[in-house]
C-alpha cells in the first residue's frame, strides 16, 4: 500500500518540476522579448533620425524654391 508521504511525492515532485521548468520558459520569453522590443527601439531611432533628415533637406529645398521664385518676381 502507499503511504501518504509516497503519495504527496509522486504527486509533489512533479509539480515542482513542472512549474520550475515554466518558471524558466516565462523568463527565457521575457529576456527574448526584451530583446525583440530594444531592436524595434534601434529601428525607431532610425526612422526619427530619417524624418528628421528629410525635414531638413525639405526646408533646404523650400529656401532654393523661394530664391528662385523671388529672383523671377524681380525680373
Amino acid at each position: 500500500m502507499v503511504t501518504n508521504q509516497q503519495l504527496y511525492l509522486a504527486i509533489g515532485i512533479p509539480l515542482i518540476f513542472n512549474a520550475g521548468l515554466v518558471g524558466l520558459l516565462l523568463a527565457l520569453m521575457s529576456a527574448k522579448f526584451k530583446a525583440m522590443e530594444d531592436r524595434f527601439d534601434g529601428i525607431d531611432q532610425r526612422f526619427d533620425d530619417m524624418k528628421d533628415l528629410w525635414r531638413a533637406e525639405l526646408h533646404r529645398v523650400e529656401e532654393v524654391l523661394d530664391a528662385r521664385l523671388k529672383h523671377l518676381e524681380e525680373r
